[in-house]
């Protein structure tokens, strides 16, 4: 990977946005008691009213132990999905000399799991939590850590420069993402908002930030949209 000149640089947000999937979805599948908290905990900082360590701190205080590997795996066996269109749009990227990257709030073990189970494409870079991590190699040779909303603009300007990578497309869905949308609109980015949420369009109206293009059914991110966008912003 490290040879290859790509065209340009796919940093997406996954949960709700690639795969129905909550970032702490499996915290109420092994404990259903911590529904409601989890709910509230999630809206809170979706919609920029906790900082994304503050909700991890909430959580963590709740859980009687940490998950277990074989927890993940379980929940992954259940209730792993992705809308239609994900896979192929990560494979049309490799194919056309994208680089794509998942940036997400979800977590490093989350996805050391669901790749070793060969439940999504290859990826080239991810960035993702440090809630739950395995001591296992990770998914990618390109990782970051994400300790709050605000590294999601951080970590894709650290693959831009590592790859030397120009052109830029952002997706995503909710306020958490907000702070990446702001930073793109400010370099030129191309931003899409995938299953787009209330929560993103009020952070972008109040910022006077267009979002360029909307996709999204709820069963299928539309990904023939998504490539004449990308294809038309190269």
């Amino acid at each position: 990977m490290e040879e290859l000149r790509f065209r340009a640089l796919v940093s997406s947000d996954w949960n709700e946005c690639l795969s129905p999937a909550r970032p702490f979805d499996i915290l109420t599948f092994v404990y259903p008691q911590l529904e409601e908290v989890v709910e509230e905990t999630f809206l809170l900082y979706t919609g920029n009213r906790l900082s994304y360590s503050g909700a991890v701190e909430r959580l963590r205080a709740r859980l009687p132990r940490p998950i277990t590997q074989e927890e993940v795996d379980r929940y992954l066996h259940e209730k792993f999905s992705l809308y239609t269109g994900t896979q192929e749009l990560i494979r049309w990227c490799r194919e056309n000399r994208i680089l794509f990257m998942i940036n997400t709030t979800g977590w490093f073990g989350y996805f050391q799991r669901a790749f070793a189970a060969s439940l999504i494409p290859a990826v080239d870079c991810l960035s993702a939590s440090t809630f739950l991590v395995f001591d296992q190699p990770f998914p990618t040779s390109c990782h970051y850590p994400l300790e709050e909303i605000e590294d999601k603009p951080k970590n894709t300007a650290y693959v831009m420069e590592r790859y030397s990578i120009e052109k830029v497309v952002i997706i995503g869905d909710s306020g958490g993402d907000g702070p990446h949308f702001e930073w793109g609109r400010g370099i030129g980015a191309l931003l899409i908002g995938s299953m787009t949420k209330l929560s993103l369009e009020r952070y972008c109206s109040m910022r006077n930030i267009s979002i360029d293009v909307k996709v999204g059914d709820g069963e299928s991110i539309e990904v023939e949209k998504i490539v004449a966008a990308i294809e038309s912003f190269l």
